[in-house]
C-alpha cells in the first residue's frame, strides 16, 4: 500500500496505478507499507529512481545499507517492533531522501510510523519537506525506542524484587518452581533490550550517513536536530548496555538460586538416608535368626531393639541439627 503524504492536503492519499501518470508536486513522504514486487517497479518509474527490493533490504554490508545513487541518499535501518509482545522482533526500513521527497520502505508496522502517521493527519504543518519529515521519524523513532528501554527496566525491577526480597509469612518460601517463571521473564527482558540496541546501533550509523546528505547540508536547523537525535541515540546506547548487564546479573543470580534450593534438597535426602542408615542396620541384625543372640529371650529385648532404633537415629539427627546442616 502506497499513502502519500502531503505539505498541504489533508488527509493523506493513497496512491494507485490508474490514471496517475505523474507524482503531485505537493506529496513530501510515500510511505511504502509492505509493498509487492510489481507496485515498486511502477513507482519506480513515476519517481525516476530505483526502489530496494525486500531482500535487498536484508544486506548486512554498509555499503549495501547505506549509499547514495542518481542524486538520492539510501540508507536502512533495523527497528524494534512488537516490544510488548512475547516474541520481540527486528525489522529493516529503507529511507530514501531525494530534494523535497522522502520514500519509506517497510514491511511490518513500527509504531513511531504510526504515531507520525496520526501526526501528520490531524497537525498543520507536521510535514514541510522530505528531510524534516525525515528527521521528524527518526525523532519518534528514537523516542519509542527510549520509552521501550524505560519500560524494560521498570519490569527488571519488578523482578529483582519478586528475586531477591523474601516473601512474609512462614509458608511463602521461594520455590524452585517459582524462580523458573521468572526466568521466562528475563529471557523475554533480554529479547527485548538486545533487538533495542541491535537497532540502536543501526541507527547511529544511519543517522551519521544520512547527515551527509545535500538535504541537510545548508539546513542548520535540521542538522542541530539530527544532531541532538544522534546524541539520544548514544545515550540510550549506554543505557541498554547497562539495563543488559543487569539482566545477566538478574539471570545468574535466579539460576543460583535455584542451585541452591535444588543442593538444599539433595542435602535433605542425603541426611535422611544417613539418619536411617543406623536404624536399618539395627533392625537387620535383629532380623537375623541366630540361635545364640540375649536379647531373644529376654522379655524387653522387642523395646530394647525399638529404643536402640531410635536412639541410633536421633543421635545423628541432633549432631546434623548442631552443626547447622538442617
Amino acid at each position: 500500500m502506497f499513502t502519500a503524504y502531503s505539505a498541504h492536503a489533508r488527509p493523506p492519499r493513497t496512491l494507485s496505478e490508474d490514471g496517475l501518470q505523474a507524482l503531485p508536486d505537493d506529496v513530501v513522504w510515500i510511505d511504502l507499507d509492505r509493498p509487492e514486487i510489481e507496485e515498486e517497479r511502477w513507482l519506480e518509474g513515476l519517481l525516476g529512481f530505483a526502489l530496494p527490493t525486500r531482500d535487498e533490504l536484508k544486506d548486512i554490508e554498509p555499503s549495501s545499507r547505506l549509499y547514495r545513487e542518481n542524486g538520492a541518499t539510501y540508507a536502512t535501518a533495523t527497528l524494534v517492533w512488537r516490544s510488548d509482545s512475547e516474541t520481540p522482533e527486528s525489522t529493516d526500513v529503507a529511507f530514501i531522501l531525494r530534494g523535497n521527497l522522502l520514500v519509506t520502505i517497510r514491511y511490518a508496522e513500527p509504531y513511531a510510523f504510526t504515531a507520525l502517521g496520526q501526526k501528520v493527519r490531524t497537525a498543520e504543518g507536521a510535514t514541510t519537506s522530505g528531510a524534516a519529515t525525515l528527521a521528524n521519524l527518526l525523532e519518534s523513532i528514537v523516542d519509542r525506542t527510549a520509552e521501550v528501554l524505560e519500560k524494560a527496566g521498570v519490569e527488571l525491577d519488578q523482578l529483582n524484587d519478586t528475586v531477591f526480597v523474601s516473601p512474609k509469612g512462614a509458608r511463602s518460601r521461594r520455590t524452585t518452581e517459582a524462580l523458573e517463571a521468572k526466568l521466562t521473564g528475563l529471557a523475554r527482558l533480554q529479547r527485548v533490550t538486545a533487538k533495542t540496541r541491535e537497532s540502536l546501533v543501526s541507527l547511529g550509523r544511519t543517522i551519521g550517513f544520512l547527515m551527509l546528505a545535500p538535504e541537510f547540508e545548508g539546513d542548520h536547523e535540521l542538522r542541530d536536530r539530527m544532531r541532538s537525535v544522534g546524541r539520544d541515540i548514544r545515550s540510550l546506547t549506554e543505557q541498554a548496555t547497562f539495563v543488559s548487564g543487569n539482566i545477566g546479573f538478574m539471570l545468574d543470580a535466579a539460576l543460583g538460586l535455584i542451585n541452591i534450593q535444588q543442593n538444599a534438597i539433595i542435602k535433605i535426602f542425603s541426611i535422611a538416608a544417613v539418619v536411617l542408615l543406623p536404624p536399618t542396620l539395627v533392625g537387620t541384625v535383629y532380623g537375623m535368626n541366630f540361635d545364640h543372640m540375649p536379647e531373644l529371650g529376654w522379655i524387653y529385648g522387642y523395646p530394647f531393639a525399638l529404643g536402640l532404633m531410635v536412639l541410633s537415629a536421633l543421635v545423628p539427627f541432633l549432631w546434623f541439627k548442631r552443626q547447622g546442616w538442617l
